[in-house]
């Protein structure tokens, strides 16, 4: 019979956050996969924890998932743990407990710390809806994809980033999306832990003298939909109706009238008569 492997959520920063469950866990497992095992073997010092490591890091995951496969092949119970809070959330994990899932190998989750549910629920920021993003990409090009993307998301934001590059991403996320109300949490659960709550203009700002220290997760108010909705409008108002039509290539002229008419608040048949004037030179006008 297959072992089973154990995802683990471990303390972001005091280690009085560890659970009785994930203790019992790490004392329990044949063997802990740990992202950095000198980074763990502080924790598992600090509760007298003698349980085997094997590291299963971003750069060797794939390849060091095969032999922690066998393991679990062989019965072996297998704790998984990233330097601190959940595996699998913007840390390594992801690919060992799929593939776990595609060789029919049981997994379960010992739940516990999350930075980014951490500093959600302390920030005051809405909650209903959020969308986490985790770190943008070191891409410039998939970087600019995502904050272009972000510029109409009306869910609250959250992301991480390192401090040595704050000051740049705070100064993009204020170019691609204006200036939104914002948190920026550090060091939580340290003795230096830091809740700051202004305008991404001002954190552009207060950064500027302030030099950025500990990991930071960062708090966007979504996009107003009045707001885009304006922005919106003006965009089609300097859209030719042609140009506005090609955003529908898919639907029948007809429909594409319809959906124009509805975005510019006129009728259709004024789209149809803009459209004929765009289209005399070409000699062919749409479709009634």
């Amino acid at each position: 019979m297959s072992g089973t492997l154990t995802v683990c959520a471990t303390p972001i920063g005091n280690l009085e956050d560890i659970s009785a469950r994930a203790l019992e866990a790490l004392r329990g497992a044949d063997l802990i996969a740990a992202e950095d095992t000198r980074h763990t073997l502080g924790l598992l010092n600090h509760f007298d924890i003698r349980t085997p490591m094997i590291s299963c890091h971003k750069d060797n995951e794939a390849d060091r998932s095969d032999e922690i496969l066998a393991r679990l092949k062989e019965g072996k119970h297998v704790v998984l743990v990233s330097d601190a809070g959940t595996p699998a959330i913007s840390d390594p994990g992801e690919i060992l407990v799929r593939r776990c899932h595609e060789d029919g190998i049981r997994v379960t989750a010992v739940p516990g710390p999350c930075a980014f549910i951490t500093a959600l629920s302390m920030s005051g920021m809405p909650s209903r809806r959020f969308v986490f993003e985790g770190f943008l990409p070191a891409s410039s090009k998939e970087r600019a994809e995502v904050l272009a993307r972000l510029r109409t998301e009306e869910r609250t934001v959250i992301l991480y980033e390192a401090p040595h590059r704050l000051r740049k991403t705070l100064e993009q996320l204020l170019e691609a999306l204006g200036d939104r109300p914002a948190a920026l949490a550090r060091e939580l659960t340290k003795v230096h832990e830091e809740l700051l709550r202004m305008t991404l203009g001002e954190a552009v700002e207060y950064y500027r003298t302030t030099e950025p220290r500990g990991e930071y997760v960062l708090i966007l108010g979504g996009a107003d939909p009045g707001e885009l909705t304006r922005e919106q409008q003006a965009r089609w108002e300097n859209m030719s109706f042609t140009e506005h039509m090609q955003l529908y290539p898919d639907l029948p002229a007809k429909e594409a009238m319809k959906k124009v008419a509805r975005d510019r608040g006129i009728p259709r048949r004024e789209v149809y008569e803009a459209l004929l004037k765009e289209k005399k030179t070409d000699g062919d006008g749409p479709s009634a």
